[in-house]
């Protein structure tokens, strides 16, 4: 999985109204999805192989619309954005002075930012959910049913009912641990947030999943 796939799927994996559920666990989760309309957070992200070592690092802010719109900010190392209005992604990158279009995949297991913005149907068809308790911190670790996925398990982390992580660990090993901080829910967003207009001279390239 490359950084820019890893990007934008993490992004994209965070954007769900969400109903009655089968199992304790996916119950928990509509409880703690349910009230959320849109969420803005600084993030440190990590990306480890499968034995720990540490590949790249980096952390922005990210903001989130229900249904679907989202800004992923990547402020360092390296400048880096990721932008849906909800119906296209676009992956830009100033240093390459390039942009990638692509239509929003809207199979959770392919974007898992639709997680906070999509249908409790969905959520159980799509992902057997596990809930666990480590001291103030709900874990729930999402198992995709279908094999055609971008990752293994993708773990969601709660802290008074708040989101604060997001680890996702992938078919080769390597695993992407995001942490959330300065966390606003449900506070207004500006739409214009989940729009970009790429600089003149930027190379754009259309692309479909």
């Amino acid at each position: 999985m490359t950084v820019k796939t890893t990007l934008a799927a993490l992004a994209l994996g965070l954007a769900m109204p969400l109903s009655a559920l089968a199992s304790e666990g996916a119950e928990r989760l509509t409880r703690l999805l349910e009230p959320l309309e849109t969420y803005q957070a600084d993030f440190e992200q990590q990306i480890l192989d499968a034995g720990g070592d540490r590949l790249q690092e980096a952390r922005g802010t990210m903001w989130l619309s229900r249904p679907g719109k989202f800004r992923w900010e990547v402020d360092a190392p390296y400048r880096q954005l990721v932008v849906s209005d909800g119906e296209e992604v676009t992956l830009y990158d100033p240093d390459l002075e390039q942009a990638t279009v692509q239509a929003l995949d809207q199979r959770v297991t392919h974007t898992p930012a639709l997680l906070l913005s999509g249908s409790a149907d969905e959520l159980v068809a799509s992902f057997e959910v596990r809930r666990s308790q480590q001291g103030s911190a709900e874990r729930f670790t999402l198992q995709p049913k279908d094999a055609d996925t971008l990752f293994e398990t993708l773990t969601m982390t709660f802290r008074g009912e708040q989101l604060r992580g997001l680890e996702m660990l992938d078919s080769t090993g390597q695993r992407t641990a995001i942490a959330f901080s300065e966390v606003e829910m449900n506070a207004a967003i500006d739409d214009a947030r989940f729009t970009l207009e790429v600089p003149e001279g930027t190379d754009v390239i259309r692309d479909t999943y």
